[in-house]
């Protein structure tokens, strides 16, 4: 078992968010022993992260507030517990139109070795 308390959970800085703050609560930099990492993720009101694709997949959680996703082929506004899966090179972008902090969830693979 490995337990993060909220004390030791990590800051890092994603590339291309915007009015972002985002933290590692598992992670192997914080001695997790697993196949992903989980993050959280702190979209202030216009906050985004803007349009680009990975070769990892990843899910989204909204913990709180909304989030819109918008992909090349969908958009669709997340609330308070609703989650989306993002494949492999899936082009996305995430944004906060709201008035209100959005707090996310997320849940990625480590890359290939």
């Amino acid at each position: 078992m490995k337990v993060t308390r909220i004390e030791e959970a990590q800051g890092y800085s994603p590339p291309q968010h915007f009015d972002c703050s985002a933290m590692w609560l598992q992670h192997k930099s914080m001695g997790a022993d697993s196949p992903y990492w989980v993050g959280c993720s702190y979209f202030l009101p216009g906050g985004k992260a803007e349009w680009a694709a990975s070769p990892l997949d990843k899910i989204y959680i909204i913990l709180d507030g909304e989030m819109t996703v918008e992909t090349e082929d969908e958009k669709v506004v997340l609330g308070p517990m609703d989650s989306v899966f993002i494949g492999p090179d899936e082009k996305r972008e995430v944004r906060n139109e709201t008035n209100r902090t959005a707090t996310m969830l997320v849940v990625m693979p480590y890359p290939p070795a």
